[in-house]
């Protein structure tokens, strides 16, 4: 029964990434999300309270997966320098991803201010990743110069999701912009 109950939560999910991706945060809804599994609406009630919970599971569930991947990015990356573009660059290749654009999507929505600190938390976990490297390159405030870094590919990341602009144009200018920025 637990693990009927787990396959089922995981289908839940799955769906909500889908639905996410495809048609943002108006797109997911409990009939939606009832349809697209199989489960009468009542069903979808008995796993998640809310939208905000499914957000706030989907979060906990893909946000350190996608951080692991920058992570191993910046980790076979040698210098201080090139950690940071491995940062940047891992996170907009990303961008693409499924995870990720459900991540987005929800980032956008609005919340309850239990998954919003869960968001804020995790992309708290993100900007520390680079602040090491930040202040190896001679940064007087690496902290800080990791959360406006995070700015550029925040908003590298929305031109690449909102416009027909070449993803891997717009890679390379937040790049090249990133690695002007934190030379210290």
């Amino acid at each position: 029964m637990a693990e009927h109950r787990s396959m089922q939560r995981a289908a839940l999910l799955d769906a909500a990434r889908t639905l996410l991706s495809e048609g943002g945060t108006e797109a997911l809804t409990f009939p939606a999300l009832a349809e697209r599994t199989g489960l009468a609406r009542s069903s979808v009630y008995e796993y998640f309270r809310s939208r905000a919970a499914v957000v706030e599971e989907l979060c906990e569930a893909d946000f350190p997966l996608w951080a692991a991947e920058v992570a191993a990015a910046m980790e076979h990356a040698g210098s201080p320098e090139e950690k940071v573009e491995a940062y940047v660059r891992r996170q907009l290749a990303l961008v693409g991803d499924r995870r990720h654009r459900a991540v987005v999507a929800i980032s956008a929505s609005e919340l309850d201010a239990g998954a919003r600190e869960k968001i804020r938390a995790a992309h708290g976990e993100l900007v520390a990743m680079v602040v090491e490297a930040l202040g190896e390159l001679g940064q007087a405030q690496p902290r800080l110069a990791a959360m406006l870094l995070q700015g550029v590919v925040d908003a590298a990341v929305r031109r690449i999701e909102i416009t027909a602009e070449d993803p891997a144009a717009v890679t390379e200018a937040a790049v090249r912009m990133a690695l002007r920025g934190v030379r210290g």
